[in-house]
């Protein structure tokens, strides 16, 4: 029997999004005796070090030296073995066994980002090569069908899940904010938003949490101000975990009007908190929402307007859309997503 190698070289140092998808499975993969590749050691796992300079938040430079270090150094470390990747990067040409996870082909929906030529050029052939390839949801699935020719058998759909210990309801009062969780990408349609939120009358407040980005911010600052609502418009950055809870129990709603998701996992912690969840009926967001949110058309501000309008006035709404949230959420857990990926690796090992 071979080993597991998980290749973890891209940890996050403020773990969010696949980071957090990634730490979350170690737990159900420990009994299978993996090696992972980390920045830093890892509670319970045989690790070797790869230094921090590889790390998804450091930018395009990270990426570019993790991706020459993926094809130069990682082959001599796998060997026979068996590779999984949390993300859709792996050796390629080199005999190879691997398994990597795919999130979504946003950067070939959505024009130019530093991931854009690899989607483009490297990503197929990494699908091509895989053993397996696992996904989060039946939307990103079908796109790989459909875009990347990937047969059916080679897909299993492996759902996120979400921390029930930490997301949970904290039967805290209810402040006047709406909050949105994520980053600044342009894909979020966070100028939608604001431009929605403009049409919403009263003194609630928008509070945007999530890292900034200079291609994007200064922008969305310049429209809040100019229609209006600059006093109600709140960039709070990067939010630590800890802090989470507390921030979207007490939030009227998440608002998550993103063109696209893979999965969008910020919407399923807001319903295990009990907050209402208003979404687009767009990519893998029905998947995860089901009936218990209001969805919208992302291309609606008048729509996204209304939806929050009624939220904010309607308290029967909002308790209604708390009770169907939280029956929701429990569809979800990473113990369900651990046993589909350790009983994928098991058989290929």
């Amino acid at each position: 029997m071979s080993t597991l190698i998980i290749n973890l070289a891209f940890l996050a140092e403020r773990p969010s999004g696949i980071s957090n998808y990634a730490l979350n499975l170690l737990p159900h993969l420990q009994d299978l005796k993996p090696l992972a590749l980390s920045p830093r050691p890892l509670l319970n796992l045989d690790c070797r070090l790869v230094g921090d300079r590889f790390s998804s938040d450091r930018g395009s430079q990270a990426h570019l030296a993790r991706l020459v270090w993926t094809e130069l150094r990682l082959p001599s470390i796998c060997g026979s073995n068996l590779l999984f990747s949390p993300l859709p990067e792996a050796p390629l040409y080199r005999g190879c066994r691997y398994v990597v996870t795919v999130h979504d082909l946003i950067p070939l929906r959505f024009g130019r980002s530093r991931w854009s030529a690899y989607f483009r050029h490297v990503l197929p052939q990494v699908l091509a090569q895989a053993q397996h390839i696992l996904v989060n949801s039946q939307a990103t699935g079908d796109e790989l069908l459909k875009i990347m020719q990937v047969p059916s058998s080679k897909i299993t759909v492996s759902p996120l899940a979400y921390d029930q210990a930490h997301f949970r309801w904290l039967d805290l009062p209810r402040q006047d904010y709406l909050l949105y969780l994520g980053r600044h990408d342009r894909h979020k349609n966070l100028l939608g938003l604001i431009q929605a939120f403009a049409q919403v009358p009263g003194n609630c407040q928008l509070y945007l949490a999530g890292a900034s980005d200079r291609r994007y911010t200064p922008c969305l600052k310049a429209a809040a101000l100019e229609l209006g609502v600059g006093g109600r418009v709140h960039f709070l950055d990067y939010v630590p975990y800890q802090d989470l809870p507390k921030l979207i129990n007490q939030a009227i709603a998440l608002v998550l009007p993103s063109r696209w998701e893979g999965f969008g996992l910020p919407a399923l912690e807001a319903m295990g908190c009990g907050t209402p969840v208003i979404a687009s009926r767009v990519g893998a967001l029905p998947e995860v929402v089901g009936d218990a949110g209001i969805l919208v058309n992302p291309d609606q501000p008048e729509e996204l307007a209304q939806a929050i309008a009624q939220v904010i006035t309607q308290a029967d709404l909002r308790q209604d859309l708390q009770r169907r949230g939280l029956a929701q959420a429990l569809k979800f857990s990473w113990t369900n997503t651990g046993e589909i990926t350790n009983s994928l690796l098991r058989q290929l090992l």
